[in-house]
């Protein structure tokens, strides 16, 4: 999985101009992700998270109430979608009938305190279905 955040280094959180430069095409799948996930899923909060930006860059976390839904990095043409699911979550979304790739990741997906880790790349329209599958079972879950 060939991905590195766009704004690794940085110093202050990018501004709007700067992501769609970085993510080029996949800008509009990005900003037609996170309107779906408002207008959809009543998922409407956002917070942009610099932690340790010279090792990890900024990611953007999209939320409900206070609870942390999915993390978007943005990269250079493509953009990533993390989860940290339950273990009810991720049992539920290995039998969703996924694409192979996404069951990978699901399979390989490490266990941490706080729940699964589940990193996707989007670089095409087409992987967006999986990754709302997988938004509806972390909600209802």
């Amino acid at each position: 999985m060939e991905y590195t955040n766009a704004f690794l280094g940085k110093p202050k959180q990018p501004g709007e101009d700067e992501i769609v430069a970085a993510l080029g095409p996949t800008a509009k799948l990005w900003s037609e992700f996170i309107e779906w996930m408002a207008k959809e899923e009543g998922v409407a909060g956002q917070e942009w998270k610099g932690i340790c930006v010279n090792k990890y860059g900024w990611s953007l976390r999209l939320k409900q109430k206070s609870r942390n839904i999915v993390y978007l990095g943005p990269g250079i043409g493509c953009f990533m979608v993390s989860f940290v699911l339950s273990d009810k979550a991720l049992q539920a979304a290995k039998v969703a009938h996924l694409p192979k790739a996404v069951a990978d990741a699901l399979a390989a997906a490490p266990h941490y305190p706080e729940g699964n880790g589940v990193r996707l790349l989007v670089h095409r329209a087409g992987d967006l279905p999986a990754i709302r599958k997988i938004v509806a079972i972390k909600l209802a879950n």
